[in-house]
């Protein structure tokens, strides 16, 4: 069953987020991970816990998959300069 990471985010650094971006990118793809939104138009409707900043999507084959990917070493340097660029609320939800 696949799984999703959904990201919210507020952008902080646009030059550490760009480069964020490119290391990001090819780790998602090693892990078959797929961006389904990846900081699009946003249209809030309700919110309780504050709205919304910036929303990342990304599919991943199953639940066991994206955890991997969030622990690998990889992604475990890459947050080094996602600290530098965004503050964010990171999630792994189960598909269904």
């Amino acid at each position: 069953m696949a799984a999703y990471i959904v990201v919210d985010s507020k952008i902080i650094d646009a030059e550490q987020q760009t480069l964020y971006r490119e290391i990001a990118a090819p780790i998602v793809a090693k892990f078959g991970g797929e961006y389904l939104a990846r900081g699009g138009k946003l249209s809030v409707k309700e919110h309780l816990l504050g709205t919304p900043a910036r929303l990342v999507i990304v599919k991943f084959p199953s639940f066991e998959v994206a955890e991997a990917f969030y622990h690998s070493a990889e992604y475990q340097a890459a947050l080094a300069v996602s600290d530098k660029a965004a503050q964010r609320t990171f999630s792994i939800v189960d598909g269904v």
